[in-house]
């Protein structure tokens, strides 16, 4: 991770469509100089979806899904166990960011130390990955290779830090175990406590939208769940990027998703349309592929609204007047004396008199 991303990621997963790849994720973040935010945040994630939280406001760990309840009921000790090492992490961090400070020369202003770290498992062969790093100011300070079990320091700040953690044999040794067991087991505890919420899936409906004939050709996805989704324009097979602007994936207010990506046509011939094709990608779903053919314009709903209003005002007066003339018809034939219709005032006072 070469850019560092601030609590953006307390409740939004990374888009990217991962087969059969699960990963559990923890991101702590200590601030310096924000006001009205907490000092200390913490969240875990699995599969990029939010599963506990913590903070320096609350003092107190909490889950954020349902099934969590499962890990609290096979351990009732489980938050308070989270609370208090997140407690002591909360004044380390704290200290630390003031170090960092000294060590750039740093009084005031706005700074951000994180820390993430986690594990990847491959439920279809097994394998695992594991991976630790901190970051400061929005950029990489020091991270830990498990491969090699030594820390790379790509500032220059960071090299007292890194000469201390490689004579650290017992340390390595630790974080070597944690990164290839520990997390891993927890991370298969988490997913088979979750599975029926992190792995089900849903479809989306996907069509093309265009405000003129001269704007460009938006591809709509939504719907769908989970969020690690890809949708991209296709010429030939290939995938584009040029004159392709790709949009967030955001939430639905039932819990699914969405998400758009706009195709400027001023670099598609007409006659080329028909190579053209937007595709959506979710694991577990199979591809949705639609053709840069027919697309819905804004400017067609005015016409198409006169038409629908027209063709209904014609069909009530219709219905009026047959209703009018079997009304007249069924009067005469029973010889019934039916009140004029100009006397259809007098008929209300009698039917509402005056007190």
């Amino acid at each position: 991770m070469n850019t560092w991303i601030f609590v953006v990621l307390l409740g939004s997963g990374l888009q990217g469509a991962a087969a059969v790849t699960h990963s559990l994720k923890y991101f702590y973040t200590a601030s310096s100089g924000l006001p009205n935010f907490p000092e200390f945040v913490t969240v875990g994630l699995v599969d990029d979806v939010e599963v506990d939280h913590y903070d320096s406001n609350t003092r107190r760990a909490e889950t954020k899904q349902d099934w969590m309840k499962k890990v609290t009921a096979d351990d009732p000790q489980y938050l308070d166990t989270q609370t208090e090492g997140l407690g002591g992490q909360q004044q380390a961090f704290k200290a630390n960011i003031e170090t960092l400070k000294q060590r750039f020369n740093q009084t005031g202003g706005v700074h951000i130390f994180q820390w993430m770290y986690g594990c990847e498992w491959d439920e279809k062969t097994g394998s695992t990955n594991g991976f630790m790093q901190y970051g400061y100011d929005g950029e990489d300070f020091i991270a830990f290779d498990l491969q090699t079990e030594t820390w790379t320091a790509p500032k220059p700040q960071a090299l007292i830090t890194k000469h201390k953690l490689d004579k650290d044999k017992a340390l390595s040794a630790s974080l070597q175990n944690y990164y290839t067991q520990e997390c891993p087991e927890w991370l298969k505890k988490y997913v088979d406590y979750g599975r029926s919420s992190l792995l089900r899936t849903e479809r989306p409906s996907v069509s093309l939208l265009q405000k003129t004939p001269s704007s460009p050709v938006s591809c709509h996805a939504t719907g769908f769940y989970p969020e690690r989704a890809t949708l991209s324009w296709r010429k030939d097979g290939e995938e584009l990027h040029e004159d392709v602007e790709l949009g967030e994936i955001l939430p639905n207010h039932d819990g699914t998703f969405q998400m758009s990506a706009e195709l400027k046509l001023s670099s598609v011939a007409p006659e080329d349309r028909s190579r053209y094709t937007c595709v959506f990608q979710l694991s577990g779903v199979e591809d949705i592929v639609t053709k840069l053919d027919k697309i819905r314009s804004n400017e067609e709903k005015p016409i198409n609204m006169t038409v629908i209003i027209a063709v209904v005002v014609v069909v009530l007066a219709l219905f009026i007047a047959a209703a009018v003339a079997v009304w007249f018809l069924v009067c005469k034939k029973k010889e019934a004396k039916c009140p004029p219709s100009d006397n259809s005032s007098e008929l209300s006072e009698k039917l509402n008199p005056q007190p």
